[in-house]
């Protein structure tokens, strides 16, 4: 695996790098030991996945709040994804900047996103499917969010939304909460 280091300190981009042969390809998604060579979380204790039907679909920005922070390592196994960390850590010299990846099924890539972070995403194909490792089990009353569009925040996205959860929808903008 190839660990990429993104330009806001704790984001990382980790690439597999995939033996192949006549029957195709084999690669490694995750390693502990290499995980913790490079300083990242080694212990997952959730897997979910998202089904995103419609092309341009958005997702989040989504986080839990404190104690229940999560670690997460994000892969689009099929379709493709643009893929979005927001920095939440006041003490953050990148606070409430951005950094964004396109994932898919063909790049193989995965994001790194520490605690600290809303993530969220937007579908780049029709039907993607996005797999998501997680450090700390889900708890309702700690979810939270973002607006997609907030203006202090300015992420950049590929295309106007085709479709949004109401809840994404009435995220509050960002002076109107406290995020972490």
């Amino acid at each position: 695996m190839r660990f990429n280091k993104m330009r806001i300190e704790g984001l990382w981009i980790v690439e597999p790098t995939p033996s192949t042969d006549s029957r195709g390809s084999f690669a490694r998604t995750f390693c502990k030991e290499e995980f913790a060579q490079h300083g990242l979380i080694q212990d997952f204790v959730q897997h979910s996945y998202s089904h995103s039907r419609q092309k341009h679909t958005i997702r989040g920005l989504h986080f839990q709040k404190r104690p229940y922070e999560e670690d997460k390592l994000v892969s689009c196994t099929q379709g493709a994804i643009w893929d979005i960390a927001v920095d939440l850590r006041p003490e953050s010299p990148t606070y409430l900047e951005w950094a964004g990846a396109v994932l898919s099924s063909e790049n193989r890539a995965q994001f790194y996103i520490p605690k600290g972070f809303a993530h969220g995403f937007q579908s780049l194909t029709d039907d993607a499917v996005v797999s998501y490792l997680i450090s700390t089990p889900y708890e309702p009353t700690a979810a939270s969010g973002i607006r997609f569009d907030d203006p202090a925040v300015g992420v950049s996205w590929p295309a106007d939304p085709t479709v949004m959860s109401d809840k994404d929808k009435s995220w509050p903008l960002l002076r109107a909460c406290d995020p972490v």
